[in-house]
């Protein structure tokens, strides 16, 4: 199945059988990451670039490496070298880009709604690498690919997601597209993180993190960023852990097959105990293969579909 849209902006407004079509054609993607061979002609003739307003290692190497897997070529623009710097506005940018025959641009931008603007002005795909406080869709994809991944299925699976909802757009994507899939999703962090009426979006919300893990299949946790243990957000690292901190024993009250999963960087000791995150039902390093496979199914259908079209 082909994706009606030309573009990635978030799961919010896709429909659950999209994401399921990228999820399956991630599994025959993985298949090509286990060969030795690690180059496809599916992207042959493609250009992508990868246009990033925010520091990232994880996303944009997973992204650069599909595309090259696959045979496109690649550009990474440095934003801080680039003319973005001397003060060229992001639809400058796009139409620079879309002028060197660009097919799909991959953003990650600190303001909500900055791919939606630039796809809004680009012929070709705009996927987005994660915007503001809005989402990060490829994440949550390889997130739920992950879970179906270990459980064969996500629909009734219980979620724990632990951490800053507040400012998380990993956890708002995951949250809209677990939901398509019929998961049960619980938040959990302190009231300084959570949003104000994140309860209507459909999730269970707790400040109590046995409640939450309690009978959980996937207990996932978020990054603390440093800057918010300096504010009015939390005290410190340590008060942090000590109250929604993953450690062992707090896994000793959780299924016995529960995933552990985290989108990375994890910071040891404040959102995971070291002994949480080497654990042998930890899934954070496949997470980061799956990361790779997905965009790989991604890249490839969106291109497919510019194909099918001309």
């Amino acid at each position: 199945m082909l994706l009606k849209n030309k573009d990635l902006i978030g799961l919010h407004g896709m429909p659950e059988e999209e994401i399921v079509s990228i999820l399956d054609s991630a599994v025959a993607m993985k298949q090509y990451l286990k060969q030795k061979a690690k180059k496809m002609p599916h992207l042959q003739g493609k250009s992508v670039v990868a246009l990033f307003y925010e520091n990232s290692t994880r996303t944009r190497l997973s992204f650069e490496l599909a595309a090259k897997f696959l045979g496109a070529a690649f550009s990474n623009l440095g934003v801080s070298s680039s003319s973005v710097a001397k003060g060229e506005t992001l639809l400058d940018t796009g139409k620079t880009i879309e002028a060197m025959e660009t097919d799909v641009i991959i953003i990650r931008h600190p303001y909500a709604g900055a791919p939606k603007l630039l796809a809004d002005h680009f012929k070709g795909s705009v996927i987005n690498a994660g915007d503001g406080m809005h989402e990060h869709p490829t994440q949550a994809l390889l997130d739920m690919f992950t879970m179906r991944e270990h459980f064969g299925r996500i629909e009734g699976l219980k979620v724990a997601i632990v951490g800053d909802i507040l400012h998380s757009r990993v956890a708002r994507s995951n949250l809209w597209g677990l939901k398509k899939l019929g998961a049960k999703v619980t938040l959990c962090a302190p009231k300084t993180l959570l949003p104000q009426g994140i309860e209507h979006m459909g999730a269970a919300v707790t400040g109590n993190l046995k409640e939450a893990v309690g009978n959980a299949d996937v207990v996932m946790g978020l990054r603390i960023q440093k800057e918010r243990l300096q504010g009015a957000y939390l005290s410190s690292s340590r008060e942090y852990h000590s109250f929604f901190g993953i450690n062992e024993q707090l896994l000793d009250q959780c299924n016995k097959d529960v995933l552990i999963m985290h989108p990375g960087p994890v910071n040891r000791g404040v959102e995971m105990a070291s002994t949480v995150v080497d654990a042998e039902n930890s899934a954070i390093d496949e997470q980061v293969t799956n990361g790779v496979a997905v965009r790989m199914a991604l890249l490839y259908l969106l291109t497919r579909r510019s194909h099918d079209e001309n």
